[in-house]
């Protein structure tokens, strides 16, 4: 038995089915070792996008998500994706080839320190130290991955060690359970936030993806008191939320759960949050809950260590012994779901292209007459206004990191995950550039989706900063073509279809949906600023 095949079979014990991978000389051993697991390998055009897939794979399943590159430049190429996964807090695994340890320190091929350049944008970063420890480190990194708070973990494979031969595979250790909720702990916590007037739970990325969703869904609402998941750079102010940061303003009690008092709410500073709210921090991770003790100080007044899925789940069920009034958590709904009025009267100028707004109602009614649909939401001000006006069941965005780039990968890995699903994936110009060749792996793997492309032909978040900053003189930068990325896919052997009118895209979304091809509805877009969106005072 190789050091590779333990690899791959670390990979078929933990019910791995497929890994996201390009190709390079220091993995094809462990290439060599799937096709006797069998695990299936989605060979992708750039390593990025093997992580990205990977990301979304996670955020899907719940599932540790496999990514697998090369060495060197490889490993580089992947390691600005996995910040983004980082961010997310998704179950990643990502396992690049290694210089043979040997060679250490001699100037061997691509030789370079590849768990120091992975370890910032991880949980844990490792170089593997011989081939008899492979499986019990595979294992290792794998439970880390999971959680309790889940996240990107790193190994590298030295080559020498994927090919030794092992005589025995050692015993992997069983992954230490996370930290339990005490049970008067959790009542405890329940007690003070019923006590509130105005109280609130914000919990972090992982409660807005399927493995943690539904344990927030039902803990919104108990006893009165709302809870919801951040998972947007914009933090409370993600379109998608609507006016929330009105009544985050006037909140008198905030729990945070698996999460902490980031940028995301604006540390929970006045007048964000108002200086006399109160506080509570649930996390597994103590260097995160010091981090919250040192941010809120004073304010703090309850601290919990413990598996926050654990604790949702307990603290529901708490809380609805509590009872609880209702005019909080229907304030706090309306304004969730507020949208401007004057978003009514939005028209398309056939001079300038589609308004993006009046692209998304189209989505919207789309999405309506299609069944089990995930939508992949990526980019600048097109990305914010598909945020805020397009509703599927499962969602999965750029995240936290506020990264773009990712939603061709995402999309793919969501149609493998869910191959009966309806994938629509809504991105800008700009973020299709980035990984516009995976309409390629789309085809070679079989997992048809739709892109709407909202082209402007410019970088459009960017270039509204210069209009507002700097003025309508000083634009440099920001311009792009406003090529035919429709005739492009084509080109690749998929579906396109290019849209100047609104009235022409309902259409062009049916066509592309029926043709079972991975698909671009290049749509010529009004470029429009990002909606901000604030409630007249009376509403509010």
């Amino acid at each position: 038995m190789r050091g590779a095949d333990l690899v791959a079979t670390a990979l078929a014990r933990a019910g791995v089915e497929r890994v996201f991978s390009l190709s390079g000389n220091q993995i094809m051993p462990v290439y060599d070792a799937c096709i006797d697991a069998g695990i299936g390998i989605v060979h992708v055009r750039h390593e990025a996008a093997a992580v990205h897939m990977a990301d979304a794979w996670g955020r899907i399943t719940g599932q540790v998500g496999v990514a697998l590159v090369t060495a060197g430049p490889g490993h580089a190429n992947a390691i600005s994706a996995l910040y983004s996964a980082r961010m997310s807090e998704s179950p990643v695994l990502a396992l690049s080839g290694h210089a043979p340890l040997a060679r250490a320190g001699q100037g061997a091929f691509q030789e370079m320190a590849q768990a120091t350049m992975a370890a910032p944008v991880c949980k844990a970063s490792w170089t593997a130290p011989d081939a008899s420890g492979l499986g019990k480190l595979m294992a290792k990194a794998l439970a880390s991955a999971r959680g309790p708070r889940p996240g990107p973990v790193h190994l590298s494979l030295p080559f020498d060690a994927l090919q030794a031969q092992v005589k025995q595979a050692s015993a992997a250790r069983r992954a230490r359970p996370a930290r339990t909720p005490d049970a008067g702990e959790v009542e405890r916590l329940a007690r003070w936030l019923a006590k509130g007037s105005r109280p609130l739970v914000l919990a972090g990325a992982p409660f807005a993806n399927a493995s943690h969703r539904a344990l927030i869904e039902v803990l919104d609402g108990a006893a009165g008191v709302p809870a919801l998941a951040l998972e947007s750079p914009r933090g409370i102010n993600d379109p998608a939320l609507g006016a929330f940061a009105e009544v985050l303003a006037q909140a008198d009690r905030i729990a945070f759960l698996g999460r902490g008092p980031d940028y995301c709410v604006r540390f929970a500073e006045p007048p964000f949050v108002h200086e006399s709210c109160r506080f509570a921090l649930v996390d597994a991770e103590r260097d995160m809950l010091e981090r919250g003790r040192r941010v809120l100080g004073k304010r703090l007044r309850r601290v919990l260590r413990a598996d926050p899925a654990a604790v949702a789940s307990e603290l529901a069920a708490a809380l609805r012994a509590h009872g609880g009034d209702t005019q909080w958590l229907q304030e706090v709904r309306a304004a969730l779901a507020y949208q401007p009025e004057a978003w009514r009267e939005l028209r398309s100028d056939p001079a300038r292209g589609v308004h993006p707004q009046r692209l998304c109602t189209v989505v919207q009614a789309f999405i309506s007459g299609a069944q089990d649909v995930v939508l992949v939401t990526d980019g600048g001000e097109f990305g914010q206004w598909a945020q805020a006006c397009v509703r599927a069941p499962r969602r999965i965005t750029n995240g936290p990191s506020g990264a773009i780039g990712a939603s061709l990968p995402f999309a793919i890995a969501a149609r493998l995950a869910r191959p009966t699903a309806t994938v629509l994936a809504l991105l800008g110009d700009g973020t299709i550039g980035f990984h516009l060749a995976e309409f390629d792996t789309a085809l070679r793997a079989g997992a048809p989706f739709v892109a709407v492309v909202g082209n402007d032909a410019r970088w459009n978040a960017e270039h509204q900063i210069q209009l507002r900053d700097y003025g309508p003189g000083r634009l440099i930068g920001c311009e792009l073509m406003p090529t035919r990325y429709d005739r492009v896919v084509q080109a690749m052997g998929g579906h396109g279809e290019y849209v100047e009118h609104e009235q022409e895209l309902s259409g062009a979304l049916e066509r592309a949906a029926a043709s079972g091809l991975p698909a671009c509805v290049n749509v010529k877009l009004d470029g429009q600023a990002a909606p901000l969106i604030r409630r007249p005072a009376a509403a509010a």
